[in-house]
């Protein structure tokens, strides 16, 4: 339930980024751009399977078996959503960056 509501809120936030984006440069391609990036980022964030992703790395090529989801992860966290794991950090920063650069670089000019 509180993921709907933080994905209906981030919907909601997008929507008043691709109105400000339209009022700001008066370009409906841009606001076009900015509505699907706006939406992959979100996607990206809220929508993944953490529980395939919490596992090692190493073991993200097996597939997740009944027994394993029965059992309690290796990792004790407060919150099971987001946990801090350095290579998923690095990649979703890398991905992240790029694509705000190019957002940026397009919307601005």
């Amino acid at each position: 339930m509180a993921d709907d509501a933080l994905l209906r809120s981030s919907l909601i936030w997008l929507a008043g980024l691709v109105v400000w984006v339209g009022l700001y440069t008066h370009s409906f391609k841009k606001m076009i751009v900015t509505y699907v990036m706006g939406l992959f980022a979100i996607a990206g964030l809220l929508l993944p399977d953490w529980d395939f992703f919490d596992r090692p790395f190493s073991q993200w090529l097996s597939p997740v078996s009944v027994d394993a989801g029965d059992s309690k992860p290796p990792f004790t966290s407060t919150s099971k959503r987001f946990r801090i794991y350095p290579l998923r950090l690095a990649i979703y920063a890398a991905v992240y960056g790029f694509a705000l650069y190019k957002w940026w670089m397009f919307v601005s000019n």
